[in-house]
């Protein structure tokens, strides 16, 4: 290829090539730091994982008008005592929310119930008390979702609430 005259380069000099430098790096490796081997870890504060949680909030906004609160019960207290519940339950079939989820946690607890028994609504009141604010009560709504036996669990919407209010400590654990 000819070189324009105001090209610096004489046309004779040698062209450059090619030139490896001093130092060459590793050879990379695909890897995954972040994956985790064998089965997902269990403890405290580490929860319940499962596919596509956010959606179960999507689920329970859809379901908030059925909820009936008591005295002195919020909203979004109970939203978020039973979205554990929830999740919980849908880890256990791997897979993600769905409305039954919601629907046991909701029932168990009798948020679905115009007149649940006195005493179930105040042991609700207790534990469901400031649970709306995540980020000060993580461990308070971990704690409701641990309470619920996974025989509970297991059951179909229509099991829970033929066995509510009359076993309703069986069903919620408390």
């Amino acid at each position: 290829m000819a070189a324009p005259k105001f090209d610096p380069i004489p046309p004779t000099a040698s062209p450059r090539s090619y030139a490896s430098p001093d130092h060459v790096p590793d050879r990379w490796m695909p890897d995954r730091p972040g994956s985790i081997t064998g089965l997902q870890p269990r403890g405290e504060r580490l929860g319940t994982q499962g596919p596509d949680q956010g959606f179960a909030l999507r689920i329970a906004s859809r379901l908030a008008p059925r909820v009936v609160l008591q005295p002195g019960e919020h909203l979004d207290d109970a939203i978020r005592g039973c979205l554990g519940i929830a999740l919980r339950r849908a880890s256990i079939f791997s897979r993600a929310p769905v409305v039954h989820d919601l629907t046991i946690a909701f029932t168990m607890w009798g948020f679905f119930d115009e007149q649940p028994p006195a005493e179930l609504v105040d042991a609700r009141r207790s534990l469901f008390e400031g649970v709306g604010h995540t980020q000060h009560h993580y461990a308070e709504g971990r704690h409701i979702a641990d309470l619920v036996p996974e025989a509970i669990l297991r059951s179909t919407p229509q099991q829970v609430a033929d066995r509510y209010p009359a076993e309703w400590r069986a069903l919620t654990g408390a």
